[in-house]
């Protein structure tokens, strides 16, 4: 009685590891599972390697493009103060070239002998800047270099260079102005030296060794008007630079 109830009892045992045999995962399976776990957290891990490298390069062309942005701002900033600088001291210099000149005055007595027999006679003489037509030429000039130079710097504080137009007007005008101020300083010039040393060829006495303080003066002006036909072509190449960097 004792063994059969026992060889019962194992049967019944044996029926239900039947029973739940298939619920239980061979240790393949389980092995599976576990690699494939691994090959997931392994591919998660990269990815987020992937992105993190993602994010520190688009952070860097950020940082690269923000960096090289401040470098045009600032350079762009340099460069309309160095045009506000040279547009200031033209029409500082043309304007005080046209002052200078049109104040150029003086009067002399000269001893003139109009009878060989008799003694000199002193006449007072009036050198006048507006008796030479060069220097007449001079003066004009210079009154529209300064006009101009007043009005390209008003275009200038207002445009911002926003206006292309505007921007290339300015410049096409800056070299007339170069030169007609260049003309004007060499027709000035020309007459200036004949006044210093004279035309022996035109039986032209010099006239500065009696009238100094005219040719003075008048070198002053040709001075003052060379540094700011100067101005206006450093304007000029300026523009040129500006325009060849952003080409």
């Amino acid at each position: 009685m004792g063994v059969a109830t026992l060889i019962i009892i194992f049967d019944l045992m044996m029926v239900a590891l039947l029973i739940l045999a298939p619920e239980l995962p061979p240790s393949s399976a389980l092995w599976a599972t576990k690699e494939t776990h691994n090959f997931n957290g392994e591919k998660k891990k990269c990815k987020e390697l992937n992105m993190e490298s993602q994010y520190k390069v688009s952070d860097g062309v950020i940082e690269s493009g923000a960096k090289e942005k401040q470098e045009a701002v600032a350079n762009k900033r340099t460069m309309r103060g160095c045009e506000l600088v040279l547009r200031v001291v033209a029409v500082a210099l043309s304007l005080a070239a046209a002052v200078v000149l049109a104040t150029n005055k003086q009067t002399v007595t000269v001893a003139v002998i109009l009878v060989p027999t008799l003694p000199a006679v002193n006449i007072p003489v009036t050198a006048k800047w507006h008796d030479l037509s060069s220097s007449v030429y001079f003066f004009v000039a210079n009154i529209i270099a300064c006009t101009y130079g007043v009005i390209s710097l008003l275009l200038m504080l207002a445009n911002k260079g926003t206006k292309k137009g505007v921007a290339m007007l300015v410049i096409i005008f800056d070299l007339v102005m170069v030169a007609l101020l260049f003309s004007s300083v060499g027709a000035s010039s020309a007459l200036g030296l004949m006044g210093y040393k004279g035309n022996s060829h035109l039986q032209w006495r010099k006239v500065c060794n009696v009238f100094g303080k005219f040719c003075l003066q008048g070198t002053a002006a040709l001075a003052l008007c060379g540094v700011a036909s100067f101005a206006f072509f450093l304007l000029v190449l300026l523009a040129i630079l500006n325009l060849h960097k952003k080409c």
